[in-house]
């Protein structure tokens, strides 16, 4: 049994508060006004700090989609990767990134974000992958049953913008890589911060979704099964998405230090079950109770149904 802990838009502060410098005249002044007004006030670091530990202490794996920083300073780059090699010292991690972390153009033309994570972005198949700015991708490792695939969809956009897109290169990429045999005898696992669903209308999905999200589920067609893990929505969710051979299961992971009273949005991590033979076994999510500090267990097959 292989088991994947996942978490998502994890949104770090810098510990030593934010330099007007750095967030003046840019579109950081619009996150930054957001922080004041409310981030601050529901993403709590004690939070994180609980969830990433629970994490990592039980699984195999740990990966994070997107959204590790919240304005993509280098206060709160190094402040996440000294949290993310805490949370190796008990297990693997695998990271890709979210809009947050690409959230200037500067950012993603120095390469800040590989620049910082690279040790989380390995791959056993560096051949197949393409040399983007934020990080060669896709990356892979082949762990056990699963073939975990780490995609980008991280691009800076304007104020109030935050969509994203896989892109050409990347789509074929992850086509060969798919194939591949060490990939293909292997349950795939695709991790990437933006969902892999439409909007309900074009301009909605424009402003915050995936915009080439049909490209992506038309390469993942020859797949029968899998899990496409993702973020960037701030709630737990579950769905099938369906292929030309079966259905790969789609799961959001909320952001990992919210402080919220819906237990859909509530800080937590998900979890998913990797029989041998590649099966999915389960897919749930625990989730941190804010009266006792401790985790409560969800099956996400069922409408957020807890486990014994």
């Amino acid at each position: 049994m292989f088991r994947i802990a996942h978490v998502s838009d994890l949104h770090v502060f810098a510990p030593t508060g934010v330099e007007l410098r750095r967030v003046l005249f840019n579109k950081r002044i619009t996150g930054y006004a957001n922080l004041l007004t409310k981030r601050a006030r529901v993403y709590r670091q004690d939070y994180l700090l609980q969830v990433l530990e629970a994490a990592a202490r039980e699984c195999d794996h740990l990966v994070v989609t997107g959204d590790i920083t919240n304005l993509s300073l280098e206060a709160e780059y190094d402040e996440a990767t000294r949290l993310l090699h805490e949370a190796a010292r008990s297990t693997e991690v695998t990271v890709v990134p979210g809009n947050h972390d690409i959230y200037l153009p500067v950012t993603l033309r120095e390469r800040r974000f590989p620049h910082h994570f690279s040790s989380f972005m390995g791959s056993d198949l560096p051949e197949l992958a393409v040399d983007l700015s934020a990080g060669r991708f896709p990356s892979v490792k082949l762990r056990g049953p699963v073939a975990l695939i780490g995609l980008t969809t991280a691009v800076p956009r304007p104020p109030f913008v935050s969509a994203g897109v896989v892109g050409g290169l990347q789509l074929e990429a992850l086509a060969r890589v798919l194939v591949h045999p060490e990939v293909a005898r292997r349950t795939p696992v695709i991790l990437l911060h933006h969902s892999p669903f439409d909007s309900l209308f074009r301009l909605e999905q424009l402003r915050g979704g995936l915009v080439d999200a049909p490209s992506l589920r038309a390469v993942l067609q020859p797949l029968e099964r899998g899990l496409v893990l993702y973020g960037h929505l701030h709630l737990r969710e579950h769905a099938r998405l369906s292929t030309a051979r079966g259905a790969l299961d789609a799961v959001c992971s909320t952001a990992a230090a919210l402080d919220h009273p819906d237990v859909r949005i509530r800080a937590g991590f998900n979890q998913y079950e990797v029989d041998d033979d590649g099966r999915i076994a389960s897919v749930g999510t625990s989730v941190l109770d804010p009266a006792t500090l401790r985790f409560r267990r969800y099956d996400l097959l069922a409408p957020m149904v807890e486990r014994s």
